[in-house]
Formats: C-alpha cells, sequence, structure tokens
C-alpha cells in the first residue's frame, strides 16, 4: 500500500505547489515586514535549539546581493563551559531545505548538537528564500527579481559572506560541513579561489557536483520534461513545495496503519535504510523549503548536460552580456586547491548523489593531496540517511569530527 501511494502523493505535491505559488496572496511591504519580525521572533534558536538545553544565538548576515541570512550560534554544549577556544564548524543544508536539516533527529543524534557537545563552536545558515532567510536590503519575496537567482549566487555571495562572518566573530579558520546542494557551492567556491584563506577543512555529505546519471525517478523526470521550465513560463518565480494543505494531507496519510511515509523520502532520495518513520512528521513540520525556479531550472540543465555550468539562458546574446562568452562558463573542480582536506562520505544506495556521478568526482579530484583526502563509502546510505538516520554519528560523524582534530 506504501509504495502505491508514492506517486500520486508526488503528483499531489506538484499541483499544490503550482497551484499555492499562482493564488499565493499579496503583502504590502509593511505586512511582509511584519512576517519577517514575527519570524525572528520565532526563530531557529527559539523552536529547535533552547528548548533542547543548548545556549544559542540568532546571527544576521547580509550578502553583497542584498540578501539577509539566517544564521544561528550553538558555542556551547548542554555541559556549558567557556565561550572562545572553541573551533567553529559552519554548517550549510541543501536543496529545498533550511538549517533545520542539522537539528531533525533528538539532540544526541542531530549534527548541530553533537558538533557542540563534542567541543565546537557551531554555526547554522539558512539559504536565502528560506523561511528565516527571506530578507532583502531592497527587494521582497513578492518581486521576481528577488527570486532571479541560482545556485552560482549562493556560491559567489551566499557563502562567502557567511565565511567572513563567522571568521569576523571567532577570529578563528572554520571547518565546513555541507549536504548536498551545500557540497556543491562549497566546491564551486573553492573552485575558484574562494574560501581557501578562512576554511581548515570541508566535510562533503552526499557530494554533487555532477548529476548527470542520477537515478531519482522524480528528479530525473522533472529535469527531463522540463518542468522547472514550465512552471518559470507560468511566471512562478519562487519554487515552493510546502503548504498548509500539502502538510496536512501527507500527514494524514502517513497516520494510516500499515503506512510507512519513509517511502515517501525514498521515492525521491534512495532507499534510506535508516530513517524511524516518525521522522517524516518531524520533517513535514519544518521541511521542505522554498528556492527559486531558476535555481531548479539551472540544476536540471546539469542533470541533462551531465556537466557543471553556470547557468545558461540558452541564448548566444544573454549569455554574452552574462559572461562574455555565447556558453556559461564551466566550473572545474580540479582546480580545488590540492591540499585542502577534505572528508567525502557518500551512499551506495543514494539515488541523488548517484554512485558513478561521485565516481566521477572522485577521478576529477585524483590528482590531490593524498593524505588531505577522506573517501566514506556506506553501501546502505541513501540521501537523507546523511542529515537523519539514527546510526549517522556512530557511522558518519564520529569519524567527521576525528578527521576535523586532524585539521
Amino acid at each position: 500500500m506504501a509504495n502505491s501511494l508514492i506517486f500520486p502523493i508526488t503528483y499531489v505535491i506538484v499541483l499544490f505547489c503550482s497551484s499555492a505559488l499562482a493564488n499565493r496572496p499579496q503583502f504590502s511591504w509593511n505586512e511582509t515586514t511584519a512576517v519577517a519580525a514575527a519570524s525572528n521572533a520565532d526563530g531557529i534558536c527559539k523552536s529547535m535549539v533552547v528548548p533542547r538545553g543548548y545556549p544559542c544565538e540568532e546571527h544576521k548576515v547580509r550578502t553583497k546581493d542584498g540578501y539577509v541570512l539566517s544564521v544561528q550560534r550553538i558555542p556551547l554544549g548542554r555541559a556549558g563551559g567557556k565561550k572562545g577556544n572553541r573551533v567553529p564548524v559552519l554548517l550549510q543544508h541543501g536543496l529545498l531545505m533550511d538549517g533545520i536539516t542539522w537539528l531533525l533527529s533528538p539532540p544526541d543524534q542531530s549534527l548541530a548538537l553533537v558538533l557542540a557537545d563534542n567541543g565546537f563552536d557551531v554555526w547554522i545558515v539558512s539559504s536565502r528564500g528560506t523561511k528565516y532567510s527571506r530578507g532583502h536590503a531592497y527587494l521582497k519575496p513578492e518581486d521576481e527579481a528577488y527570486w532571479d537567482w541560482t545556485w552560482d549566487e549562493l556560491a559567489a555571495n551566499d557563502l562567502p559572506a557567511t565565511f567572513r562572518y563567522v571568521y569576523g566573530q571567532t577570529g578563528q579558520k572554520l571547518h565546513y560541513v555541507g549536504h548536498s546542494l551545500g557540497t556543491l557551492i562549497a566546491m564551486a567556491a573553492l573552485s575558484k579561489g574562494e574560501l581557501v584563506s578562512m576554511l581548515r577543512s570541508a566535510g562533503l555529505f552526499s557530494p554533487v557536483a555532477y548529476v548527470g546519471q542520477i537515478t531519482s525517478p522524480l528528479g530525473r523526470s522533472a529535469a527531463e520534461n522540463f518542468v522547472a521550465e514550465a512552471l518559470k513560463w507560468l511566471g512562478l518565480h519562487e519554487f515552493n513545495p510546502k503548504g498548509d494543505a500539502v502538510t496536512k494531507f501527507l500527514k494524514k496519510i502517513c497516520a494510516r496503519p500499515g503506512v510507512d511515509c519513509t517511502n515517501l523520502l525514498n521515492s525521491f532520495t534512495g532507499k534510506n535504510c535508516c530513517l524511524k518513520p516518525s521522522i517524516v512528521d518531524v520533517f513535514l513540520d519544518h521541511e521542505p523549503q522554498p528556492s527559486s525556479t531558476k535555481n531548479m531550472m539551472h540544476v536540471a540543465q546539469m542533470i541533462r548536460d551531465g556537466t557543471i555550468h553556470m547557468y545558461d539562458y540558452k541564448d548566444a546574446g544573454q549569455n554574452r552580456r552574462r559572461y562574455g562568452q555565447p556558453t556559461p562558463p564551466a566550473y572545474n573542480i580540479a582546480n580545488i586547491p590540492k591540499d585542502v582536506p577534505l572528508f567525502l562520505s557518500h551512499g551506495g544506495a543514494d539515488s541523488l548523489s548517484d554512485v558513478n556521478d561521485v565516481n566521477h568526482l572522485l577521478r576529477t579530484l585524483q590528482h590531490h593531496d593524498r593524505d588531505k583526502i577522506v573517501v566514506q563509502f556506506i553501501k546502505v546510505y541513501a540521501h537523507a540517511d546523511f542529515v537523519m538516520g539514527t546510526n549517522a554519528r556512530q557511522v558518519v560523524y564520529e569519524p567527521l569530527m576525528a578527521f576535523f582534530k586532524l585539521h
């Protein structure tokens, strides 16, 4: 029964997504400001960290193109201690997620809290356009221009701004952990010489660089059928797969006897080995989060082309005006400095970070200093196991922390 629900549920999500975007209320500037203020008052610290007994600080980071990002700092573990000497770690979520990614599991299994309890100064960032990072210096989320970005801008603007902020606040180089798209933007930035002077090491979970061989039926079908392009053509600039109606519908289905809604995630991410069914209910309370339709188009281009390049405007003149050449420039991942310590962890059941694509990435990194790269392969893991798996602490996080302590 559960398997028979996968594709109907998927299509309901797409339908609700489209209708919600087409009929979303339009706010005036004052109303939007009030909504933003309410979100800040009930931010990630208050909702997800402090109730679990951890200190937490809310910070704001402004990018050079005006976006205001929500950043949380967990400076100490539950046992307390003194601030000041802890090494900072920055956590960056993936596509259609936000910083709560790192807090979905119980405290002894959520990476952000595990790191804090193990002596690290933890910083969590949410990408532009997500619930807590919808601010901008002069644009509103209702403006088309607000959504005129892809992961190119996350790599060029958001990540460097966040790095500089954490580095400035702590006075120390930082470790970095990215999941999925969070790995792509880091590798793209590093390949262009960004971040290196402020970085100790990078942990890359479900690394996404080449995605031409993804096996996710939903992901590949959406790319090959130009779903994001169709939404853009319809004037839907914000891609928002979450709405109250969808969430209530899914929770109602997931509450039925005999229905294991981990299959809902599995249909997209690959068969996750180690999720409790109850985690889906927690997941739906907070995720998925919006992105720009243009960003979804960029990812779809990568799936169809099998390459890593900047956003293709599909017009030689427009590309030339943007890039100075008729086709979008490629990112050369081999340009990542060979002495940057890298910890890559990927799974054999992951249908988004497919084994063949990861092997392509590893071949690209074949000249990296051997003593500066660790590759962990977990045969039974899929995409969500890395951030919500019940055994992720033992399997992934403990080796990651050991790696951090060497660098």
